[in-house]
C-alpha cells in the first residue's frame, strides 16, 4: 500500500527540480482535509489553514534562494492532538479540555519540526487522552482505515488521525505518541510505517503525558528513510546517511512467547510469507524463548505505570469532570486509583530485572522479528456496540507492541502484506539505543518485501 505513496525523498526531489512547489503540495494537503465526501473531518481536530498557506509561501522562497532548511522543508506533516501547538487548544482527542488555555509555546518537538521547515497542516484526531490502541473516539468520531473502507474498520490508535491523514494524502507524514504501540499500531493496521524510538531520544516537553515511564515519540510515513529523516529532526539529531544491513547473515530472534498466539489467518501468512523470504534472502531467523513476555501482564496486572500516572495526572479533572469523559477510557484511568505508592516502587523495580532478563535472552541477536499486530483490523461498528469486544480487542491489538515500550526499546513497524490484501505490519524490534541499527535493517528489509 506504501509504494503509492510519495516519500520525503521524492517530494524534496520535485521541490527541488520546480516540478512541485510547497504552496501546491499543501493545497492539496488541505484540499483533501476539506473534502466532505473524505475522512478529514474525523482525522482533524483543528486545521492550520492560513499558517500552513504562510509557512509553505516561506519555504518556497527559501528554496528558491538556495537556503531550504533540512529534508522536510516545505513539506505537509501533521501532529497528533497532544502537542502543544502556542495559540492552539491542546484537546489531545477529549471533550475534557475543550475549554482550557490555548499553549503559550510550541512543544519541543513541534518547534524542532517547524525549525527544519515542516508545513504543520493541522492536529490529528486520537483515542481520548490516548488511551487505547484501537482509534475509536466517540467525541470527533472515529476515521475510518483506508482498507474496505466500505465496512468501515478502525484505524488503530491511539494516533488514529495521524495515520489515516498519511494514507489519504492529508500529510505527507505524520508525528505522534506510542506508550503501548500508538504509533505502530495505527501504522500497521493501515499498511503504514511507524518507528518508536528509545523514549529518551526526543524530548516530551509541550506534551500531554500519558506515562511518563513509557511515552514515546516518533513518526509515521511511506517507508523506513521517511521515518529516519523525522526520527533524527524530532530527536534533535543530524539527519543520518542510512546504509541497508546486509541480510545474508542478519541475526532475528522469533520470539516463542506469545506473540504468535491468537494470529489470525490473513496476519499469520503475510508474517510466515515474509519470514520464509528474510530466510531465503541469507537472514537467520531462531525461534527464541522469552518466558518473560509472559509474565508481562501479571507483573502490570493493576495497570502498570499508564493507570498510575494518567490518574495521577487527570484525578482533579476526573472530579470535576468525569460525565465528560469516554466510560471506556475513564474506566482504565481510575485503575490508577488503587495502586499504592509501594505497588508502584515493586514495579519499578520489577521492570528492571524483567528488562535485564529480556536484554540477555535476546543478546546476540541483530534484532527481534514479530507481527506488529495479531489481527487484522476489525469493523468499527462491532467494538462500538460491545464493551466486551472493545476492552478484547484492545487487549490483543496492544499486546505485542506495549512488551517494547516495558522493554524500553526502539522498533519499527512496516507492511509485509501482499497488495490488496488486508494491511499487515511486521515489527523490527532492539533493546534501548540500537535505534539507527533497526532502521539499517528496516530498509534492507523494506527492499526485500517491495521487491515483488
Amino acid at each position: 500500500m506504501t509504494d503509492t505513496l510519495p516519500t520525503l525523498h521524492s517530494l524534496a526531489e520535485a521541490l527541488r527540480q520546480n516540478r512541485a512547489s510547497s504552496a501546491s503540495l499543501t493545497e492539496a494537503a488541505l484540499a483533501r482535509a476539506l473534502d466532505p465526501a473524505g475522512e478529514g473531518r474525523r482525522v482533524f481536530t483543528e486545521l492550520y489553514g492560513a499558517p500552513a498557506r504562510a509557512a509553505a509561501q516561506t519555504s518556497d522562497l527559501l528554496r528558491a534562494s538556495g537556503q531550504p532548511r533540512s529534508p522536510i522543508e516545505g513539506l505537509p506533516i501533521s501532529v497528533k492532538d497532544l502537542f502543544d501547538v502556542a495559540g492552539s487548544v491542546t484537546r489531545a482527542g477529549s471533550a475534557v479540555l475543550s475549554d482550557a488555555a490555548p499553549a503559550s509555546a510550541n512543544a519541543v518537538a513541534v518547534q524542532r519540526l517547524l525549525a527544519a521547515g515542516a508545513v504543520i497542516v493541522g492536529r490529528t484526531n486520537m483515542t481520548e487522552f490516548a488511551y487505547s490502541g484501537l482509534g475509536i473516539n466517540p467525541h470527533y468520531g472515529t476515521p475510518r482505515n483506508p482498507w474496505d473502507r466500505a465496512t468501515g474498520r478502525i484505524p488503530g490508535g491511539s494516533s488514529s488521525g495521524a495515520a489515516v491523514s498519511v494514507s489519504d494524502g492529508m500529510a505527507v507524514a505524520a508525528i505522534g505518541s506510542d506508550t503501548g504501540g500508538s504509533v505502530r499500531i495505527p501504522a500497521a493496521l493501515c499498511g503504514l510505517t511507524g518507528f518508536k524510538p528509545t523514549a529518551r531520544r526526543v524530548p516530551l516537553e509541550g506534551t500531554l503525558p500519558l506515562s511518563a515511564q513509557l511515552d514515546s515519540l516518533g513518526p509515521i510515513a511511506a517507508s523506513v528513510s521517511c521515518c529516519a529523516v523525522l526520527d533524527a529532526i524530532l530527536a534533535g539529531e543530524p539527519v543520518p546517511s542510512l546504509t541497508p544491513f546486509p541480510l545474508r547473515g542478519l541475526r532475528l530472534a522469533l520470539p516463542a512467547t506469545l506473540v504468535l498466539d491468537g494470529v489470525d489467518q490473513q496476519v499469520a501468512a503475510a508474517f510466515a510469507s515474509a519470514r520464509a523470504r528474510l530466510q531465503a534472502a541469507g537472514a537467520l531467523v531462531d525461534e527464541v524463548e522469552i518466558p518473560e513476555f509472559s509474565t508481562a501482564a501479571t507483573i502490570n496486572a493493576k495497570g502498570g505505570f499508564t493507570a498510575a500516572e494518567a490518574y495521577a495526572w487527570h484525578r482533579k479533572l476526573i472530579a470535576e469532570r468525569a460525565a465528560s469523559y469516554d466510560p471506556r477510557v475513564i474506566s482504565r484511568i481510575r485503575r490508577g486509583q488503587e495502586i499504592s505508592a509501594a505497588d508502584l516502587l515493586d514495579l519499578f523495580a520489577a521492570r528492571k530485572q524483567w528488562i535485564a532478563a529480556v536484554e540477555q535472552r535476546v543478546a546476540g541477536y541483530d534484532a527481534m522479528l514479530m507481527p506488529t499486530v495479531p489481527i487484522v483490523a476489525p469493523p468499527i461498528a462491532a467494538l462500538e456496540a460491545s464493551d466486551e469486544a472493545y476492552f478484547a480487542a484492545n487487549g490483543m491489538i496492544l499486546r505485542n507492541p506495549a512488551l517494547i515500550n516495558f522493554l524500553d526499546g526502539c522498533a519499527l513497524s512496516l507492511p509485509c502484506h501482499a497488495a490488496g490484501e488486508a494491511p499487515v505490519g511486521l515489527m523490527l524490534a532492539g533493546v534501548a539505543g540500537q535505534d539507527r541499527k533497526i532502521l539499517e535493517i528496516g530498509l534492507a528489509v523494506e527492499a526485500l518485501l517491495r521487491n515483488n
